[in-house]
């Protein structure tokens, strides 16, 4: 018999566990008496019993007393053993002591100050360098080129899921970085604070201080006693964002920047820089969707080149090239296939890519936060805004904004507050836009309202009807221009109000018309949205309308071949019927 240390137990003890074993078959004899046999014989054998009883319960009392003093004195033995190492263990760190103060290193309370506590042995380890990463060359290159200059303050800021915190980290690692600082580099997520004590008891916690009150002026000292430190602040909208503590916050950064060997720099949503801060020029830029080579590697990093270029191209179509979406988007694909995921996306949306529960796993939570944005939030109709840009892929230029007459108080405030929060940006042509995510997003739980559709869909409808007039004229150049660079918002618009209870379905009809007419004459083709105007016109009792209707069919033959010309002819004549207009008739014959 041997203990379940593997040694092999002391003869006593044996012995013991022996006379344990007997007592307790002898109980089993007697249970086993007592449910067999008649009453005569339990008669019978009742001094015996009374014997058994007796001496099982004795065997019980020994055995008992014995395991018990037997565990006391293990228990005993134990302590004793931990007390003689913890004495052992305590000399030697004596040792350690004498030895490090006969050294020419400073006091330990220096080197708390002076940067001995780096991120190795605070409360959280430094991130990870991202393994995969592409198209953000010359923002890095930026970044190290303006570390050159000593220690600069830089923010990095774009849209969320744009890929900001990666480019902080692979800063963090880069050959040029860990050189200058050392251990002496700090990475706080500050997504877990709303204020500026919390921001600096979070910035304490990572330098390994002691949890306090307000540890804002512990961590100033901190970084005035150390050597040269690189400070990044990920995610600082979240204490930053709120009004009420946003001044604060700026009062910290600037205490903090005040600091000459402290290099800051951080991560934030937006396009927008905190105030009371010297940031280093030149300024970095919000960051943009990656190239689409970079949005290719990406995707192949995840998940391998066995995919055509004709399917990656479309899935990434549908992310505009945001790193967050590729990443997402790649993963399922890693899974299923190109084709799957194309198919789902049509009726799943950004859904398909926001079952995670954080903001780097969830499309969507990324998303409704930058929606919640005080910068959001304080502006009644930013998101009245942002939901029409939603349908349209072109955007609008400034002069498009004012001139549609929104029911908007302040418009180009509403767009103000887009771009600050980059859930909207400006393309070259100064044109604001919204990404393709973001406009999936808004049009599944925030999709325009009507009321402000309508003022867009006259405003282009007057747009047309003016090239119509001015067709063929030196002042039809202003029309052709203003309708092209909207090409693909018109075709959003009229095609949210065919429909065939709409209320302005009639004007919508005409607009359509001319609209295919532009199509066709700067050699686009007809609209599709012909084919939509077909499956309900012939409950609508307006022969005029028809009329015009059938008329832009026919047209349709100088580009290419209609079938049935004779039939709509005929059609076209039984509306001529209904009223009498010889230059209308004439028409469809040219």
């Amino acid at each position: 018999m041997t203990s379940d240390a593997g040694a092999d137990l002391p003869l006593s003890v044996v012995n013991e566990i022996t006379k344990f074993t007997e007592t307790l078959y002898k109980i089993h004899t007697f249970v086993e008496a007592q449910q067999s046999g008649s009453n005569f014989k339990k008669f019978f054998w009742q001094g015996e019993l009374k014997t058994l009883l007796k001496n099982c319960r004795a065997g019980l009392q020994a055995g008992c007393a014995f395991f018990q003093i037997r565990t006391t004195t293990d228990v005993l033995a134990d302590v004793r053993e931990m007390q003689d190492q913890a004495h052992l263990r305590h000399q030697e760190v004596l040792s350690i002591i004498e030895t490090m103060s006969n050294s020419d290193s400073d006091s330990s309370i220096t080197q708390m100050y002076s940067g001995s506590y780096t991120s190795s042995n605070s409360l959280s380890m430094l991130p990870a360098e991202p393994k995969i990463f592409h198209g953000r060359d010359s923002e890095l290159g930026h970044i190290l080129e303006i570390f050159e200059q000593g220690n600069p303050k830089i923010a990095i800021l774009g849209a969320g899921g744009m890929g900001k915190t990666s480019l902080a980290r692979i800063a963090l690692h880069h050959e040029k970085i860990t050189t200058k600082y050392h251990g002496n580099r700090f990475f706080v997520a500050c997504g877990t604070a709303s204020s500026k004590v919390e921001l600096a008891n979070l910035i304490g916690a990572y330098l390994g201080m002691k949890p306090g009150k307000d540890l804002t002026q512990e961590v100033l000292w901190y970084f005035t006693s150390a050597p040269p430190s690189l400070l990044i602040l990920d995610n600082l909208e979240t204490p930053w964002e709120p009004v009420e503590s946003r001044k604060d916050v700026e009062e910290f950064l600037s205490l903090l920047t005040d600091i000459t060997g402290l290099a800051l720099m951080v991560t934030m949503r937006g396009a927008e820089r905190p105030k009371k801060v010297k940031w280093t020029r030149p300024f970095l830029l919000p960051l943009l969707p990656l190239a689409q080579e970079a949005a290719r590697q990406m995707f192949f990093d995840i998940t391998d080149d066995r995919h055509s270029i004709n399917e990656v191209d479309q899935i990434l179509d549908l992310t505009n090239n945001m790193p967050l979406s590729i990443s997402l988007l790649a993963h399922l694909v890693d899974m299923e296939s190109c084709s799957q995921i194309l198919s789902r996306w049509k009726t799943e949306k950004t859904s398909l890519i926001s079952e995670g529960y954080d903001k780097r796993s969830n499309l969507e939570l990324s998303i409704s936060l930058s929606l919640s944005s005080p910068r959001i939030t304080s502006i009644p109709h930013a998101q009245d805004l942002l939901a029409l840009l939603s349908i349209l892929p072109d955007g609008l230029s400034d002069v498009e904004l004012k001139q549609a007459e929104f029911p908007l108080e302040d418009i180009l405030g509403c767009k103000v507050a887009l771009l600050r929060t980059a859930l909207a940006y400006t393309d070259d042509s100064k044109r604001v836009k919204v990404l393709v995510p973001v406009r999936e997003y808004m049009g599944k739980f925030s999709p325009p309202t009507d009321q402000m559709i309508q003022p867009l869909f006259k405003h282009f409808h007057e747009l047309v009807k003016t090239y119509m007039t001015a067709f063929g004229k030196e002042s039809g150049a202003f029309p052709i221009a203003r309708i092209t660079s909207n090409y693909t918002n018109i075709q959003s618009v009229l095609q949210y109000n065919l429909q065939p209870e709409h209320s302005d379905l009639r004007n919508t009809i005409y607009c359509t018309c001319d609209f295919n007419d532009f199509s066709v004459r700067i050699g686009h083709g007809g609209t599709p949205l012909l084919e939509d105007i077909t499956s309900f016109l012939p409950s609508i009792d307006d022969h005029h309308l028809k009329f015009a209707f059938i008329l832009e069919l026919l047209s349709l033959s100088r580009v290419h071949s209609i079938s049935h010309p004779e039939r709509l002819i005929a059609q076209a004549l039984d509306h001529l019927e209904h009223f009498n207009d010889p230059n209308i008739a004439c028409s469809i014959y040219i």
